[in-house]
């Protein structure tokens, strides 16, 4: 692609930024059939290539952004399948973070709508602030209505969204570190999250039990948070920064403590962002190195425990599962096979979901925001899981998580819960009806040990 940018233009980093990305962009449209926002929408402007002319032409223009350009760059789900897809290796994912920075500092929003986004900014991102919303939905369930009239649609949603019973802390919430108790081979630092610890704890301690029986240690380092994922799709590209560092300082004085081998993340969402901190934090003088060491450091959990080992499992099922993959997985990461081989191995059927390329409409915040949209992706994606005749759907993501059993009464767990199950933990949440389905492996009454010594 062509770009006319001025050499005064040129000299601003993200513009020079922008305009290499864009020189690789070939017009050739393959993005536009793995487009989940195109396949519902059928609009070019709502595809990769149509997104990409308007974000060029903003960039280039320098004028601020239009309401029209701001409405498709905000239905980006920023799914990435695109990338995957590009035969030109287009850096579709920074160049739209460029845009909604962009389109933050220089495009107005309705008031309406600078509350909600500051609201999802200053609640969700901090635990405790996010389980007192939680707790207050209830008593907000009987105006939504009113919401909906007044023009506050997303908060309705928002609340609709909310689950009946917030669930109990994580056994192990630290700061601190689970000591393995046996043989250690390792010590990871565990990104505990934000909402995930919320919604859903369990996944935190699946993760610990699990890398506990394998002799690592976990560790929750004092000081850290939420990754910065939220805010930085928002277009809020200092609070993002911001949040990073704080991660880095904190994984920092805990890597100074002693050798730490990896940064687990089991929320694929916030894996991608924290994969992506040398990135952000290139121009950062201070920051720029240690930036780049996290991102390196950085595994999903699922990539982390397929490189080290995972043994025989200790219970065996009949149980099927569909596994669905979250787009900051598959696409994000590159990360496809590992999630699956695991159940495999630990003894579940697993099943692919038709159309896994297609989002499911989380994305964050984005089935707040976007919730028309959203809830089109979930309906086409909870038919095609419904298709396979699944017992249960596993997902690497809190958002797909959430956003899926909203949809269905199939149960719908994360991969580590069913490996933890696999290997010796306690029945995921949800799954107490298989209890029946799942049979203890048989251990032997001697070991290779016993017959060396004979």
């Amino acid at each position: 692609m062509q770009t006319n940018f001025t050499a005064e233009q040129l000299s601003d980093a993200r513009l020079n930024e922008v305009d290499r990305i864009l020189r690789r962009c070939v017009h050739c449209g393959l993005c536009t059939a793995v487009c989940s926002t195109y396949v519902v929408l059928g609009d070019e402007r709502d595809s990769p290539r149509g997104r990409i002319y308007l974000m060029k032409d903003m960039f280039e223009s320098a004028r601020d952004p239009s309401v029209e350009v701001r409405r498709h760059i905000d239905r980006c789900l920023s799914c990435l399948s695109c990338m995957t897809t590009c035969p030109s290796g287009v850096d579709y994912m920074h160049l739209v973070d460029h845009a909604r920075a962009y389109i933050e500092e220089r495009s107005p929003r309705p008031a309406k709508t600078r509350f909600m986004r500051q609201l999802l900014a200053r609640v969700v991102p901090y635990p405790r602030r996010f389980r007192w919303a939680l707790r207050a939905a209830p008593f907000a369930r009987p105006f939504r209505g009113l919401m909906r009239r007044t023009g506050f649609n997303e908060l309705a949603t928002m609340i609709d969204m909310a689950p009946a019973v917030v669930p109990r802390g994580a056994r192990f919430s630290g700061p601190g570190t689970a000591a393995t108790k046996s043989e250690r081979r390792a010590r990871v630092i565990l990104l505990a999250g934000c909402a995930q610890q919320v919604l859903r704890p369990s996944i935190n301690d699946a993760t610990i039990r699990l890398l506990a029986r394998r002799g690592i240690d976990v560790v929750v380092a004092s000081g850290s948070g939420c990754c910065g994922a939220l805010v930085h799709h928002l277009g809020r590209e200092d609070d993002a920064k911001a949040q990073a560092r704080r991660n880095i300082d904190a994984w920092s004085k805990e890597m100074g403590k002693g050798p730490v081998d990896a940064v687990i993340v089991n929320a694929s969402g916030c894996g991608t962002v924290v994969k992506d901190y040398g990135h952000m934090l290139a121009n950062d003088p201070v920051y720029a190195e240690r930036a780049r060491t996290i991102s390196a450091m950085a595994r999903d959990v699922s990539e982390f425990v397929a490189g080290v080992g995972i043994g025989a499992p200790e219970r065996w099922s009949s149980i099927r599962v569909a596994y669905h993959s979250a787009c900051s997985l598959q696409h994000g990461q590159g990360i496809t096979d590992e999630p699956k081989e695991l159940l495999t191995k630990a003894g579940f059927s697993v099943v692919d979901v038709p159309e896994g390329h297609i989002c499911c409409g989380s994305a964050g915040t984005y089935n707040i925001l976007q919730p028309e949209i959203a809830s089109q992706l979930r309906q086409r994606k909870v038919a095609h899981i419904k298709s396979t005749r699944p017992d249960v759907v596993a997902a690497g993501n809190i958002g797909c998580i959430t956003q899926l059993a909203g949809g269905m009464s199939i149960p719908v767990v994360h991969t580590v819960e069913l490996l933890d199950w696999a290997y010796g933990g306690p029945v995921p949440q949800g799954l107490e009806s298989m209890a029946t389905f799942v049979t203890d492996v048989p251990k032997p009454k001697r070991v290779a040990e016993d017959f060396i010594d004979a």
